[in-house]
């Protein structure tokens, strides 16, 4: 019985290689899509010590709203640029009406108000775009269809085009990101803001300002997750659920981490798709996909509560 469970796995790894290179593939694809979740996440909490519940929903308002100025019979490439100016009128509105008057409020009013924009835009997608799934418009945006076949170790590797663009966008965005974080006025105005919120506020950076952008910025991501997720399983208001995979993320990551999201989100979706197909489907009946990731989460907290990435916070009295 411990061998089909702790020797066995390995043993069929061994034995197929290249459908282990698949797995490894598959997982890795669905890591990035979590960690650029998360780096939405991070940001908003870095500046603003919220936690923003709505980044989920902002990924399915981002791709319906994609999808829908489209089937208005706007050009689709016009209708990204589009939908990146409503996201950046949402930052600022979220900015103005929920998040300024509730300067100095405790923590847990914040993230009420994340609760809410969340239930607004629910109900104001449901409302502008209906409830019904929605097909995402990667033919008209250009991204690829088809598949590269590989022969490693004399086996059978099957490369998506659509994967491989969703890796390179990805890599690309989060690169342009840690840039502009590191070597740009207001990337190192955010980064101030992390370090030391009351610190940067003494010497004159604008709270609003950076909310507005990281906001804006958390948008983007949304954007580009919304059509990769949306190119792969349609839009619809359950790519919400999936969004907040990066739940777990945040948790072995740590909060405040960007290594962090990056390293947690590929650890996440490659072991979880490993789990789930040399453990969950021979032993537990599959689907170890929707737990799996809380779980190694849960066990990693009990041992370094504050993310293996996180710093600890040591307060003397």
């Amino acid at each position: 019985m411990l061998y089909d469970y702790l020797i066995a796995p390995f043993v069929d790894m061994a034995a197929a290689p290249d459908f282990l290179l698949q797995v490894l593939w598959e997982g890795l694809v669905s890591g990035i899509l979590y960690a650029l979740i998360a780096l939405g996440f991070v940001l908003i909490f870095r500046s603003s010590r919220i936690f923003n519940f709505a980044q989920g929903i902002m990924v399915v308002f981002a791709a319906l709203t994609l999808v829908g100025l489209h089937a208005m019979g706007i050009p689709a490439w016009i209708s990204v640029g589009l939908t990146l100016a409503v996201m950046f009128v949402l930052a600022v509105t979220i900015e103005r009406v929920v998040l300024r008057p509730l300067v100095g409020q405790p923590d847990i009013i914040l993230f009420m108000a994340t609760i809410g924009i969340t239930l607004f835009l629910i109900g104001f997608g449901e409302i502008i775009f209906g409830g019904e799934n929605k097909v995402m418009i990667s033919d008209e945006l250009g991204i690829p269809t088809g598949d590269t076949v590989l022969e490693p170790f004399g086996g059978l590797l099957i490369l998506q085009h659509l994967d491989i663009t969703v890796v390179v966008v990805a890599t690309l965005l989060v690169a342009a990101l840690l840039a502009f974080l590191n070597y740009t006025q207001m990337g190192r105005a955010i980064r101030a803001l992390g370090d030391d919120h009351q610190a940067a506020l003494s010497v004159g950076i604008s709270l609003q300002t950076i909310w507005v952008l990281v906001w804006f910025i958390a948008g983007i991501i949304a954007l580009v997750t919304g059509i990769a997720w949306g190119a792969r399983a349609g839009v619809s208001f359950a790519l919400e659920v999936i969004a907040y995979k990066a739940l777990p993320v945040l948790m072995l990551g740590g909060l405040e981490s960007i290594t962090g999201a990056i390293v947690g989100g590929l650890m996440i979706g490659m072991l979880e798709k490993l789990f789930e197909i040399y453990w969950g489907q021979p032993f537990l009946g599959g689907n170890t996909e929707t737990w799996f990731a809380f779980v190694l989460a849960l066990i990693v907290l009990l041992f370094r509560p504050q993310g293996l990435f996180g710093e600890r916070i040591i307060e003397r009295v």
